[in-house]
């Protein structure tokens, strides 16, 4: 798919996560490649977007590794139970060398999976992870 495609994929379900959790799950989100070990928003969505790629690699920390990886599988995901504030919450491999990054900038996850409504929100989620699955992001590098 490509990048306009993928972004209005990522925002249908952000939106689907949002109706079902009756409050943002994830507040910002990006679309990143990963380029000589350093990201690279391709496409961002959130209340800062002057810090976002200036504090990337802070705020990947807690997945730092996992995104330098070489190899991943379209559609694998990890959330991070420690992220508070503005360190990323979750990751979604969503072309080679790509993914798509999510954060609630005001909640951890820890915070947010305490709520019962957390269960249902995570379906548009493991939605978005087989359509990436299927249909990968293609964008030239």
């Amino acid at each position: 798919m490509t990048l306009d495609e993928a972004i209005k994929t990522v925002r249908a379900q952000i939106d689907r996560m949002k109706e079902i959790y009756q409050k943002p799950v994830f507040d910002e989100w990006a679309v990143v490649a990963m380029l000589d070990r350093k990201g690279k928003a391709l496409f961002y969505e959130g209340p800062r977007r002057e810090e976002f790629h200036r504090e990337f690699n802070r705020d990947a920390q807690a997945f730092a590794a996992e995104l330098r990886r070489p190899t991943h599988n379209l559609g694998d995901f990890d959330f991070s139970r420690h992220g508070v504030g503005t360190r990323f919450d979750a990751f979604l491999v969503v072309g080679e060398g790509l993914f798509l990054i999510c954060n609630n900038t005001q909640q951890s996850m820890a915070a947010i999976t305490q709520d019962p409504l957390w269960l249902s929100a995570q379906v548009p989620f493991v939605e978005l992870s087989d359509t990436f699955r299927s249909k990968p992001l293609i964008y030239p590098m």
